[in-house]
Order: structure tokens, then C-alpha cells, then sequence
């Protein structure tokens, strides 16, 4: 079994049934995904701000631009958003897509796009925007059915290949571009909803490996190859859950060493002191 499997397997394990076990599980998941999330497209962000805000809704002695608290404070929202919905398994929809983008960019759109262009968080894009060096990006008269293509292609998804069907999904959904903004934060936190709405852990982007990150975008976007991603999304879930997954392996080990120590008292009596 490889190491992504039992990952996997671990997670599966938890039984997450309900919002408070995402609580449990993901207290430090959350403000890592939020921190190097934001941090890929805005290098302000910090990781000592973001745990701030996540553990106390406030970070002192900040003097840089107030976009950057917005966007952290809005990822989490976008937890305490998501978190009922992904307990309860709710399939995404463009709605929950457009929702999902409110909370994300709310107070965070720039004057030239929010007055000059009448970009609104919550709402598909206006104007044509591209994005990569292939340029690609849905017509905004075409985001609409592209993006409800998009759901209703994934929406039937039960068993298979969820990791392929992930990356496909978030390739697509990059490609299709469908906001002025906030494309990139958006997708990433909807890839971890299609994720655990089936089952599977969620993963981090990890801000060092965005290079690698944007290379399996552009491979899509030239050749709708989706292994560069594939691959990607794997090694990132492994390098998100490796220390935790050891640390569940350790745990039988030490418990049964515990109880050893509690059935025989004297076990640790064997030298001098």
C-alpha cells in the first residue's frame, strides 16, 4: 500500500461525520491551508497573522495593506462556511460556487475592477479576463453553461479514481476562469470540498511548491493533460497528512507500552537508581 493510500485510509478511519469532527481534525489543517493559500498570490500574508486572526479574529502591530487581513479573515469564514456542508455531503452547484466566492473576496476587489468594471465578489465575471501563458479563460457570456457543464460533468462522481477526478475538476475550473478575481483561492478551497465530500483528506498547496503547482496548470491548459496534477495533488496530500499519519502510527505503539507499564509496576525497575 503506498504512503497517499494509507493517508487515505487514515482519514477514512476518522469517520468525519459531523462539523465538530472537522473541528477536531482540521484546527491546524485550516490556518496552514489559509496561510500558504493567500500567501501563493499575496506574499503580505504571514503565517504568525493568519493564526492570529483563525485563534483570536484580531493580529496586532500590522501596517500592511488591509486587503491581506480581509482575505485571511475571509478564508476563515469560508470554513465555518463550508464545514455544515461538507459534513452533510452537499454537492457542489454553481449557487454554493458563487456563495463559496462572496465569502472569499468579500472586501477584497480592487477600485479599478469594482468601480471602473463593475466586478462584484459573488457573481461571475463581467469582462474577459486571461490567465496563464496560454491565455485561457471562458468568455464571460460562456461561464454560465461552462461552469454548469463543469458540475453536472462531476456531480454523478460516486466510486473511482477521486484524486483523478479532483484534479480534473480544479483543472477545469481554472481554465474556465469564471471570476474577475479570486480564481485561485476559490478553486483551491472548492478542490478540498470535492475532496472531502468524498471521503478524502484535504490538501495544501504549499506556497514553495507553486512552481510545480502552476506547471501542471499550464500542462492542461496546452495539451488537457491532467497526470502533472494528478501526480501534484498526491504528493501534496502526502506532505500535508505525513506527520500526522505518523504520529497515528506511533500512537498504538505507545499505548500498548503505557498499559504495559501499568500492568507491571516494577518494569522499569531493573537497574540501580
Amino acid at each position: 500500500m503506498s504512503r497517499y493510500e494509507d493517508i487515505v485510509h487514515m482519514w477514512q478511519d476518522w469517520r468525519i461525520v459531523s462539523a465538530s469532527d472537522m473541528d477536531t481534525r482540521l484546527h491546524n489543517f485550516r490556518i496552514l491551508f489559509a496561510y500558504h493559500s493567500g500567501k501563493i498570490e499575496n506574499d503580505s500574508i504571514t503565517y504568525h497573522d493568519t493564526r492570529e486572526i483563525f485563534e483570536n479574529n484580531r493580529t496586532v502591530q500590522f501596517t500592511g495593506d488591509p486587503r491581506t487581513l480581509f482575505e485571511v479573515g475571509n478564508q476563515k469564514l469560508c470554513y465555518e462556511f463550508l464545514k455544515h456542508k461538507i459534513a452533510a455531503r452537499e454537492p457542489l452547484t454553481v449557487p454554493l460556487v458563487l456563495e463559496t466566492h462572496a465569502v472569499l473576496t468579500g472586501g477584497t476587489y480592487d477600485e479599478r475592477r469594482f468601480v471602473e468594471r463593475g466586478e462584484r465578489p459573488g457573481t461571475f465575471k463581467k469582462h474577459d479576463y486571461v490567465t496563464g501563458r496560454a491565455e485561457v479563460g471562458s468568455l464571460p457570456e460562456d461561464v454560465p453553461g461552462d461552469m454548469a457543464a463543469l458540475l453536472d460533468e462531476i456531480s454523478g462522481f460516486a466510486n473511482g479514481d477521486i484524486l483523478s477526478a479532483a484534479a480534473y475538476f480544479h483543472l477545469r475550473f481554472e481554465y474556465i476562469h469564471p471570476f474577475a478575481d479570486g480564481n485561485g483561492r476559490v478553486g483551491r478551497t472548492l478542490l478540498n470540498y470535492f475532496m472531502m465530500t468524498h471521503n478524502h483528506p484535504p490538501l495544501i498547496v504549499y506556497d514553495e511548491d507553486t512552481a510545480i503547482y502552476y506547471a501542471a496548470l499550464e500542462a492542461y491548459d496546452k495539451a488537457e493533460t491532467i497526470e502533472p496534477m494528478v501526480e501534484f495533488l498526491r504528493s501534496q496530500t502526502e506532505r500535508t497528512w505525513e506527520k500526522t499519519f505518523d504520529r497515528e502510527r506511533r500512537r498504538p505503539i505507545e499505548q500498548g507500552q503505557a498499559a504495559q507499564e501499568v500492568e507491571d509496576p516494577e518494569s522499569d525497575l531493573g537497574e540501580e537508581r
